[in-house]
């Protein structure tokens, strides 16, 4: 039986049945004496920073997996998901039932690492070239910051239907750990699994097209960089 699903029967047996009318003394105590549930989520950026130093080359590396349908990678965007979650919350106890109540008290961090926006350095500040890959990478680094505020308002909806604002119950000695394990092996991975659907939206901002675009963009100069990279003697760094 799952950890969760031990705590909805605790709670059926203090009532003494599911549909009771009264609350037992012991519910009284838990439900007007100990705060109420609370979950608090924060989602944070940290900000960006444009890196020139490295060579288109060197970014198809540092990208691996399969490349983009041109063989090359202009610009890289890079970050990572980082989801903390704390647990706290008051607790009573009932010896004459043998049950424990408590009520949750849930903090949820989201944020993503300082995002790191690479252009090749085949392609100076202050060219055509440059301009238009990091008005690419910005693309990505503007999805990844629009994802934080959309994960925190379904994990902030989650966690309000599953708890309700309601204390839960528990044997004695096994609510923190039943909900320990609920957050560990059910919460952390539904969470990172909303912040991991970022990646699909990133794919789409790498279509076909808009590599293709690319590869036209500066009257050619793009093109005209690249293939001299290629040639005997060209620049790979």
């Amino acid at each position: 039986m799952k950890p969760w699903r031990l705590l909805l029967l605790a709670a059926l047996l203090a009532t003494g049945s599911a549909g009771a009318a009264e609350r037992t003394p012991f519910q009284v105590r838990c439900e007007d004496t100990i705060s109420k549930t609370v979950s608090v989520l924060s989602a944070r950026q940290n900000g960006y920073s444009v890196n020139t130093q490295l060579s288109y080359k060197a970014l198809s590396r540092m990208k691996g997996g399969v490349l983009p349908p041109n063989g090359y990678v202009l610009g890289l965007t890079k970050t990572e998901s980082r989801v903390q979650i704390g647990l706290d919350g008051p607790m009573l106890q009932d010896p004459a039932s043998g049950y424990e109540c408590v009520a949750p008290q849930i903090k949820v961090e989201l944020t993503y690492a300082p995002v790191r926006v690479y252009v090749g350095n085949e392609f100076p500040p202050g060219t055509c070239g440059y301009e238009v890959i990091l008005a690419h990478e910005m693309r990505h680094m503007q999805t990844y910051m629009d994802q934080l505020p959309k994960v925190e308002k379904v994990v902030r909806d989650a966690l309000a239907k599953r708890f309700e604002g309601k204390p839960l119950y528990a044997p004695s000695g096994t609510a923190r750990s039943a909900l320990a394990h609920e957050i560990d092996s059910g919460w952390m991975p539904f969470i990172k699994a909303e912040m991991n659907k970022v990646e699909l939206l990133q794919a789409q901002i790498d279509s076909p097209a808009e590599y293709a675009r690319l590869s036209k963009a500066c009257n050619g100069e793009i093109q005209t960089i690249l293939k001299k990279t290629r040639r005997p003697g060209g620049r790979a760094n």
